[in-house]
């Protein structure tokens, strides 16, 4: 219950860090309309089961054929953490809306890019690959399938988070325009959490070494 909740919390924390994906869902529903917000969304979801997939199979790989390339890859995951505080204070959320084209997209369109962009997020790739790890244990037989049931919360726990960012699409737009210091506030929190999950990850392995 302790790993399931502190994933959720994680999980919470980077589907409302502005990025590509919410980036795209934002402008899709600002331009073309909430359906098509939500079928970016729903692109971006089915990206996150690929991730999943991915994830599990090769870390599961990985416990197996090499404990210790494994606690470096947990180890990583904690410097990724510092790496998104950094960014999340020097460079902000990287949230960029675009303008509408003048042919519109679309449904299947906006779900494909959706697809697209998520697979294509660093952000999302390296949390999938560095972070998940953090919350299975290298010795448990089942590690597979507990990494497919994070994915699955996460997803779970990331849909209603998308669908609230569609039909709120105009009013973020116009607060992160308007005043840059809700931007940095929220900046400064994402920095202030990754930095706790990084500590707690790294003190944890400084008492399992």
């Amino acid at each position: 219950m302790t790993e399931f909740l502190a994933f959720a919390v994680a999980a919470v924390i980077l589907a409302i860090t502005p990025g590509p994906d919410m980036a795209l869902q934002l402008s899709r529903a600002i331009n073309y309309g909430r359906a098509h917000g939500l079928a970016s969304a729903a692109g971006a979801m089915s990206g996150v089961l690929v991730h999943t997939t991915l994830a599990a199979l090769g870390i599961s790989v990985l416990i197996v054929a090499a404990p210790t390339a494994f606690l470096v890859l947990k180890i990583l995951g904690a410097v990724y953490l510092l790496w998104l505080a950094y960014q999340a204070i020097v460079h902000g959320g990287g949230l960029r809306i675009a303008t509408a084209a003048k042919k519109p997209p679309t449904l299947k369109q906006s779900f494909a890019t959706g697809v697209g962009i998520n697979l294509l997020n660093p952000k999302v790739v390296l949390f999938f690959v560095t972070f998940l790890p953090q919350f299975v244990d290298a010795h448990d037989p089942a590690v597979s399938g507990k990494l497919f049931f994070l994915g699955a919360e996460f997803i779970v726990i990331s849909i209603p988070l998308a669908i609230a960012t569609v039909f709120a699409a105009g009013w973020l737009a116009a607060a992160f325009k308007r005043s840059k210091w809700v931007e940095r506030a929220l900046n400064w929190s994402f920095a202030g959490i990754f930095t706790a999950f990084a500590a707690t990850i790294l003190t944890a392995q400084a008492r399992h070494g």
